[in-house]
């Protein structure tokens, strides 16, 4: 059977989104270079931390040749982005950084109980993981750019069913429901009045000559629209939240707006144009800086519920559609979905938010965690509640009750294929060096001596 050359890829970009990698202090060094793709290298270091974050987590691990397959793919993509001029934003880097920085303050303790873990100053800490978190995003990213047009139907995954003889059916691992319960922690006035100066700057700064979209380009936070200078494209009425919507719509095309304040941080709005139910306009926006925010507040807050949920004086999922501030889950409860398919059932595994996996593991079902400080994926400061809601142990899968998790694992299969043929399309683009000790590995679907990709390498 031919060998998917990327089956690994996906759970390593995983891994790599949640665990810090950099060394620590102690031990024996192991960075070592055993390949490289254009001025990109795999260390041996990355190869055995990532072996050890399966075994870490009580999974099989796949052969070394497979993964480092899979870490070659990954340098391959980041030298194929360089050529391609694909980048991630500054801003979306320095957002995930922060992230995890906060967390692992939050496992450690403190600032020094980190440097003494890792016989390393906190700066240098920080530089290391950014470039991982940078390289990170860009390799996710070529990933969606390369398989944003693969679909599965409903015909794929029962022909992929059907297809499979009855004692080799997945076998899907372990899942877990989940419900949360989130508050933000709130900007004080005078940081909001600090940002709101700010913005009255930039409007009187526009209405005597200034180019509003470089001054968007510059300084807003929005980095989907600050490239394209705050342009936001043509909205229908509803689309965007209300007080945006509301002011923009008072507004003359080319009218500049007062400060406007909604749940996404504080906005200076200009109105292009109208055109019937639709209008178009571009913003610079402003968020507060959520590492100096205090959490104390939607602390005690959720303390104070959680002390409610487990007297039973109120159920939580009741609470979550009161209380929390998260608009994604707390229609549904509090209930989290995974974001591919939808479903509410995510595996417990590698691929689940760190911090919430390290929480899980230590709860039974039915529990609520004490209230625990997080960074969401836009940046933002906040303390959230945990509802162990059920466990599904691993079993083999059934069409109709795993309909969700063979749709994804067909969908996978596909996307895999896409990175595989970009990969062959890709090659020639790029010059390839193996250390010779991993010459018997297949890598790529060929030996050592295959014309375009493998040569002798090591300590270069």
């Amino acid at each position: 059977m031919k060998k998917v050359i990327s089956s690994a890829l996906v759970m390593l970009v995983g891994w790599f989104l949640t665990i810090p990698t950099f060394g620590q202090g102690q031990g024996v060094s192991l960075n070592r270079i055993i390949a490289k793709v254009d001025n990109y290298y795999v260390l041996q270091s990355d190869l055995e931390e990532a072996y050890q974050s399966y075994v870490g987590q009580n999974q099989t691990p796949p052969q070394k040749c497979q993964l480092l397959e899979s870490l070659v793919i990954n340098k391959m993509m980041l030298a194929k982005a360089e050529i391609d001029s694909v980048v991630v934003d500054d801003k979306i880097v320095d957002s995930e950084l922060d992230s995890r920085m906060q967390y692992m303050i939050q496992q450690f303790g403190s600032d020094k109980n980190i440097v003494e873990a890792y016989g390393k100053s906190l700066e240098m800490l920080k530089s290391e993981l950014r470039t991982q978190v940078k390289d990170q995003k860009i390799v996710q990213k070529m990933q969606q750019k390369i398989t944003s047009d693969v679909k599965v139907t409903p015909r794929d995954v029962r022909k992929f069913y059907d297809g499979i003889p009855k004692d080799s059916l997945p076998y899907i691992p372990a899942e877990v429901e989940v419900g949360q319960i989130v508050r933000f922690a709130k900007p004080t006035k005078e940081q909001k009045e600090v940002l709101r100066q700010k913005l009255l700057d930039f409007k009187q700064r526009v209405e005597k000559g200034e180019d509003f979209a470089k001054l968007a380009k510059e300084n807003s936070e929005d980095v989907g629209s600050a490239q394209n200078g705050g342009d936001l494209g043509f909205a229908k009425r509803g689309m965007m939240v209300a007080p945006f919507e509301g002011a923009a719509l008072k507004l003359k095309p080319n009218q500049l707006s007062d400060v406007v304040e909604s749940d996404f941080g504080l906005h200076l709005i200009q109105l292009i144009e109208t055109r019937g139910a639709e209008y178009h306009a571009r913003h610079i926006l402003l968020r507060p800086d959520y590492n100096r925010l205090d959490v104390s507040g939607p602390t005690h807050y959720l303390d104070s519920l959680r002390n409610l949920i487990q007297i039973d004086s109120l159920k939580f999922d009741k609470a979550a559609k009161e209380y929390s501030e998260d608009k994604n889950t707390a229609d549904a409860g509090g209930l989290i979905r995974d974001a591919q398919s939808g479903s509410s059932r995510l595996a417990m595994d590698g691929t689940m938010e760190y911090a919430m996996f390290q929480m899980l593991d230590t709860m039974k079902v039915g529990n609520v965690s004490a209230p625990l400080p997080y960074r969401t994926e836009d940046g933002k400061s906040a303390v959230r509640l945990l509802y162990f809601k059920s466990k599904i142990p691993p079993h083999t899968a059934d069409f109709t009750k795993d309909f969700e998790k063979l749709q994804a694992i067909v969908l996978s299969n596909k996307k895999n294929r896409a990175i595989d043929d970009w990969f062959r399309k890709s090659i020639a683009d790029v010059y390839i060096t193996v250390d010779p000790e991993y010459h018997g590995c297949r890598i790529f679907g060929t030996t050592q001596g295959s014309a375009a990709t493998l040569s002798g390498g090591g300590n270069e």
